[in-house]
């Protein structure tokens, strides 16, 4: 699709289709999910916000799993790039409204290194991280501004996000799902950013 309608169109078809996926999967294990497609005006307006939230909290009271995800097929400005952007920014504003304490980002590397590990091989893997500042973003291969779109830039923004509101963010290496249970069990994974150290 070509055209912002056909684009909203698809984008109707394509949630159900990824529901039923996501139904299919939790209902093996006998958990269910709920949908929530969410706009950024949801987020800035108070009203809309409490909704959400509101929503979110019943949710998880109900033993639902909420699946998360832009509202493309009713605002144009998410398919113009105006809107969340990107699963990592809309991955923290749902753990910020949530007031999660802890958001997990997968990558396709362990997580932040002091340089591009695949150009550099003396590149290490940065554990924690406890202030996020633009010298961290030129770390991660550019400055902290709007241009920047995609890998670890958004990750960073995520982490940024989450991180004002309080809570913790991991970035792991999403390659290996075990991963995720040794994190859980405590174990020292990918790179940490600590809540509350954001500048």
């Amino acid at each position: 699709p070509s055209t912002i309608p056909e684009r909203q169109a698809t984008a109707a078809v394509g949630q159900c289709e990824l529901m039923y996926l996501y139904d299919q999967s939790f209902t093996h294990y006998n958990h269910i999910v709920g949908q929530m497609l969410l706009t950024r005006d949801v987020t800035e307006n108070p009203i809309l916000r409490r909704n959400a939230v509101n929503t979110f909290e019943q949710l998880f009271e109900m033993g639902v799993i909420p699946i998360v995800n832009e509202n493309d097929s009713v605002a144009t400005d998410e398919l113009e790039g105006e809107n969340f952007g990107d699963n990592d920014t809309l991955s923290a504003v749902v753990a910020s409204l949530v007031q999660a304490d802890v958001l997990v980002l997968l990558s396709d590397i362990d997580g932040l290194y002091t340089k591009n590990p695949a150009d550099h091989a003396d590149a290490a893997l940065v554990e924690e991280v406890r202030v996020i500042d633009d010298a961290l973003f030129a770390t991660a291969g550019g400055a902290g501004s709007a241009r920047g779109t995609g890998g670890m830039i958004t990750k960073l923004r995520a982490a940024q996000i989450v991180q004002r509101a309080g809570g913790d963010t991991y970035i792991i290496n999403g390659k290996t799902p075990g991963r995720l249970y040794d994190l859980l069990e405590g174990a020292k994974v990918g790179t940490h950013f600590v809540g509350g150290g954001c500048v």
